[in-house]
């Protein structure tokens, strides 16, 4: 598995360097790469239907937990050939779709790097990985989104979009690092044990809402849904691949491999079940108000991913099969549809239904596929869809006392979708074919023989669906079910009430089709709410934040250094006061200290003159000099208690920072002009408050009772293990090295600022 997911990473860099030749006739050679990985893992169906689980594992950084941990069972398996399989066709109409453009070599570098990433997430057992792997299809599918980077409703579409995921995978950095604090460990398998320490802990309701944040923003529930029609800037290939079958579906798989796992409490059933109701039936009435092809599928893809939540909060087993079947149906309706909104839109030039219709008569082809993509969404008989419309119908008819109420919902939305796979799937093609489309020609077979092909495995899969039943449903249902009881799935169960709402559903759905025709002044009656739509709520969100950052930057970002300084020493200042004097006590026995020797006294005199004079001297060569002076004499005191490696190494940082400080100062005024008698008393104030914590400071810890281990272990063993004879070099370099290498990073860092901005010569209209 582990190959599986380099797989796709190394032809990614492999494009890098070779590309080249993947921009014309070899184009259709990178589907291959995909091809081969559906291939293998088409091998462990049998392993995978007889319940077996695989298991990988290979260290990574094992102090931590944090291992490239793969599981591959049913629910696995399921997006695994999801991912290849759709991959596969998105690859081969890419090279058609895409032909000759002269960045089709990163395109499909961008395509490998979010496949390889989504294969890594879902077969991931470890939740680290997992992340890692979450946030690499956002990195991934930014760049997909902003392909078009030459267009900045793209760029602002990628934008909003890695914003949106990005938070929603800072969610789930937090969810997985108390999950695995409580459960002792980050693999999900392992967690299935600690079900009961799960739900018993304090942190329970926090990761739950820490999970259900990832899963929202990444799957568009309601309200962060508003990225996913904005992504449709993407090409028709981006949207085909990561909004039907792969990336919104990402926080769908986090809910169903965590259910087992978290599921169980009322609030998992009732967040899940409130939020994926809303966003299904919300969306599904977005499709009636929507003219453009991309935008109805756009909002039809939240309806469907809000059902497939919906499902999962409903957490039966029925339901989790009814979910695990809807996947494969939406993947294989909805991504046909994108193909032949695609193919429409590269052949016409608009995506605007209103203006589409006849189109049957150049593309047959192309229709034959859009009509049976329409029926697998609208659930008829005999396709796939009509089997996941029953499972729908039967989970909910049979959840509690909301039976009647989720049913109907289940009901308006499957309607709403039903209207929606027509207009998209149908319109376009019946009808009168308008004149300016009358000399349109079939495109390449590589564009519509992808919709084609799915499309008919929509009616296999529904004729035969013990093939879904045996390699998908009956393992997910074995491992994600807290029960599992035998079923089997079937496309005829007699005369039933499910059969009843199934009738119901298709004959609405067909008066709606024949009712309401997409109108551009439906669409302009919707756009007057988008003042209270979530994205322009947060839009506005967003400038409040920037107005409050620009005032906030403007209030402390002055520009002067002292004035830096003293916002770190006043917070310092207010910071220690309070620690202090929340608790002040302060009893020092005169009795233990040593008498002052003529030496301390002579120091003291000398420190406090150096202080005098830096303080009331207007030379700045001269403070620099009585600075060194009191440097100096720190270097005398530790000399004269017997450390002589510390007085070296104040000495010789003093002197250091001396010259540095001469080499900077040299080329200013040599005398101060510091006119503001009020910033220096401010100064003033600031300097003795914070000098007289800094005292009472080190008076409480003469209070404290001495522990001599940790600086006894430093002179045991400075010599023995670091062979040094100078203890602060050895503390530094050795025993705390890391901090120092830190350290000197940071100093690295900040001396590159400064050399920059040495060297920056900004032009007349950049200084105003």
């Amino acid at each position: 598995m582990l190959g599986a997911v380099l797989l796709g990473l190394l032809f990614s860099f492999f494009l890098v360097f070779a590309g080249s030749y993947f921009k014309g006739r070899l184009a259709v050679l990178s589907s291959l790469v995909p091809i081969s990985l559906f291939v293998y893992f088409l091998t462990y169906i049998p392993d995978i239907a007889q319940g077996e689980i695989i298991y990988e594992n290979y260290e990574w950084i094992p102090s931590f937990g944090v291992n490239l941990s793969f599981t591959l069972d049913g629910l696995a398996l399921l997006f695994a050939l999801m991912i290849t399989g759709v991959g596969s066709l998105v690859f081969l109409y890419t090279s058609a779709y895409l032909k000759n453009h002269k960045y089709l070599d990163r395109f499909y570098g961008y395509l490998s790097l979010f496949m390889a990433a989504m294969l890594g997430l879902v077969l991931s057992d470890n939740l680290m990985s997992l992340f890692i792997f979450w946030e690499l299809t956002s990195i991934s599918s930014f760049y997909l989104i902003g392909f078009n980077n030459d267009k900045a409703d793209s760029r602002k579409s990628a934008l909003i979009a890695l914003g949106i995921t990005g938070i929603g995978g800072l969610l789930l950095l937090g969810g997985a690092v108390l999950l695995g604090d409580v459960a002792g460990t980050y693999r999900i398998s392992e967690m299935l044990a600690m079900r009961d320490v799960i739900s018993d802990s304090p942190h329970y309701l926090l990761i739950l809402l820490l999970i259900f944040g990832a899963a929202f923003t990444k799957s568009a529930q309601f309200p962060f849904h508003f990225w996913l029609p904005g992504a449709m800037k993407a090409p028709t290939p981006v949207s085909t691949y990561l909004h039907s079958a792969t990336m919104v579906k990402a926080g769908v798989y986090l809910l169903f491999r965590m259910s087992p796992v978290l599921s169980g409490g009322d609030i998992w059933h009732t967040i899940l079940i409130a939020v994926g109701a809303i966003t299904m039936v919300y969306s599904a009435i977005h499709i009636i108000f929507r003219t453009d092809l991309k935008g109805i599928l756009a909002y039809s893809t939240i309806s469907a991913l809000g059902i497939l939540v919906f499902l999962i909060g409903i957490g039966t087993q029925a339901a989790l099969i009814a979910a695990a079947v809807f996947i494969v149906v939406h993947a294989l309706y909805k991504a046909s549809l994108f193909l032949i909104t695609g193919i429409i839109d590269h052949e016409t030039g608009t995506r605007d239904v209103t203006q589409l219709s006849g189109l049957r008569k150049v593309l047959m082809p192309v229709a034959i596929a859009g009509f049976i993509a329409a029926l697998i969404s609208g659930g008829v008989p005999p396709t796939l869809g009509f089997i996941g419309k029953d499972l729908i119908y039967e989970s909910t008819l049979h959840y509690a006392d909301s039976a009647i109420l989720l049913t109907g919902l289940a009901i308006i939305t499957k309607i709403l979708l039903f209207y929606g796979g027509f207009v998209a799937g149908v319109k376009p093609f019946m009808g009168k074919l308008p004149e300016k489309f009358s000399k349109l020609h079939l495109p390449s077979p590589l564009m519509w023989v992808p919709p084609l092909i799915m499309t008919l495995a929509g009616i296999v899969f529904g004729v035969f669906p013990g093939l879904i039943e045996s390699a998908f449903a009956k393992p997910i249902a074995m491992t994600q079910a807290i029960n599992y009881e035998e079923f089997h799935l079937k496309l005829w169960h007699g005369f039933t009430t499910i059969l009843g709402l199934s009738a119901i559903t298709i004959t609405a759905g067909t008066v709606l089709y024949f009712t309401i025709k997409p109108k551009h002044s439906l669409e302009n009656f919707i756009a007057k709410f988008d003042v209270v739509a979530p994205k322009d709520l947060l839009i506005k969100l967003s400038e409040g934040f920037a107005l409050f950052s620009r005032f906030w930057t403007n209030s402390f970002q002055t520009g002067y250094l002292r004035h830096y300084l003293s916002i770190i020493v006043g917070f310092l200042t207010l910071l220690l006061g309070y620690l202090i004097f929340s608790d002040f006590s302060l009893n020092i026995d005169v009795s233990t200290l040593a008498d002052l020797t003529i030496y301390e006294i002579s120091i003291l005199i000398m420190l406090l003159l150096g202080v005098l004079y830096v303080v009331f001297t207007k030379s700045r060569l001269a403070a620099v000099a009585a600075t060194g002076v009191v440097g100096l004499s720190f270097s005398l005191l530790f000399l004269f208690y017997s450390a002589p490696d510390l007085a070296m190494t104040q000495f010789s940082v003093d002197t250091l920072t001396v010259i540095l400080f001469v080499l900077v100062l040299y080329k200013l005024p040599k005398y101060l002009k510091l006119s503001d008698s009020k910033l220096r008393i401010k100064h003033r104030i600031l300097s003795i408050s914070f000098g007289t914590l800094i005292t009472l400071l080190i008076l409480r810890v003469l209070n404290e009772p001495k522990n001599t281990e940790i600086s006894e272990y430093y002179a045991d063993y400075a010599y023995k293990l670091a062979h040094g004879k100078n203890i602060v070099n050895v503390i530094l370099v050795d025993f705390r090295g890391i901090d120092t290498m830190i350290e000197i990073s940071v100093l690295i860092v900040a001396a590159l600022g400064v050399f920059g901005l040495l060297k920056l010569r900004l032009k007349t209209r950049d200084k105003k």
